[in-house]
């Protein structure tokens, strides 16, 4: 059997019959024939050097992901995966490791994140090419998004030459080849919004706002959203939580709340996260404390998915895909 048909088989209880409701609703929530949706996908975490790519970048070339929200971090590290993932170190027993184990490796150039080590000579290598980028919008008086600067480096054909993996792996690829938008929220939280930053300090580029910042960022979503909403149903699908989720979610609020327009609210939400619902807690709330938000529809199904995303969403994906 294909993995659609072992969820199905096997996938009946708990955590377990959520996924497959929550897959099964988004399958035929994006269907033309169906509800005719759109979806954005936040992603938070390191869903990037999970290699999410695998299955997310499908999804957005078959047309079942129609704009993504994600840190930074998700944002640079589809790429150095593109170009280093050969370079990567993986630490089977990392919950073994020492201090001085954990010396050894920075010492030697990685950066762990849990099993995987990403390597400090990919960071230097993308810094090359950003800087001439930032240099020459800071010249021009111009200003980008963050998924813009990086979608320019996939554009340069010498970086071919370095891919390590197929590219169709790479999610930030079939994006930009799609066309959907790539919203980036505090892109600062970054290593190279850090490297963006300290080459502003040292004069080496000449301004800040050659990134947008994140309210320009909102602004643009808000445009997305309304003119989206004005013919299909959104839906959100959330892996994580933190900023990622919470940028692109507030979008409703914003239009029906500050600017006073009549627009729907989000039509379909899961969200695939191991936060369980505290005082005060964003991340692991339930769906339905989005209701007073004016986050979403109260009739939209609602998933709350307590789980690993880096085991979930590729299922969930499988499923949506058929395979």
């Amino acid at each position: 059997m294909n993995v659609s048909e072992f969820l199905d088989q096997h996938f009946h209880h708990f955590n377990a019959r959520e996924t497959v409701q929550a897959a099964r609703v988004y399958r035929d929530f994006v269907r033309p024939d169906g509800g005719g949706g759109k979806m954005m996908v936040t992603l938070a975490g390191a869903m990037s050097t999970g290699e999410i790519g695998r299955s997310l970048a499908e999804m957005i070339r078959q047309n079942k992901v129609h704009a993504i929200t994600c840190t930074a971090a998700n944002l640079e590290e589809d790429v150095f995966n593109l170009v280093a993932h050969d370079e990567y170190r993986i630490v089977e027993d990392w919950r073994a490791l020492s201090v001085q184990d954990e010396v050894k490796l920075r010492d030697e150039g990685f950066n762990r994140v849990t099993d995987t080590c990403i390597p400090e000579t990919v960071m230097r290598h993308l810094e090359a090419r950003l800087l001439k980028l930032w240099q020459k919008a800071a010249d021009e008086g111009e200003s980008h998004s963050p998924a813009w600067y990086m979608m320019e480096v996939l554009r340069d054909e010498t970086l071919k030459e370095h891919y390590q993996i197929p590219v169709e792996n790479s999610w930030l690829m079939a994006a930009m080849q799609a066309g959907i938008p790539v919203f980036v929220p505090g892109f600062e939280d970054s290593t190279l919004g850090n490297i963006f930053a300290a080459r502003v300090y040292e004069k080496k580029v000449a301004r800040h706002d050659v990134y947008w910042s994140g309210t320009r960022q909102m602004e643009a979503l808000i445009q997305w959203y309304q003119d989206t909403a004005a013919d299909s149903p959104i839906g959100f699908f959330q892996i994580g939580g933190g900023i990622a989720g919470d940028f692109p979610i507030c979008v409703v609020p914003l239009l029906i709340q500050d600017l006073k327009l009549d627009i729907p609210l989000w039509a379909y939400f899961c969200q695939i996260s191991d936060a369980v619902t505290s005082y005060g807690g964003y991340s692991g709330a339930v769906p339905n404390e989005k209701i007073t938000w004016y986050k979403l529809e109260p009739e939209a199904p609602k998933f709350m998915i307590q789980s690993d995303a880096s085991i979930v969403a590729p299922l969930m994906f499988a499923y949506v895909l058929g395979w």
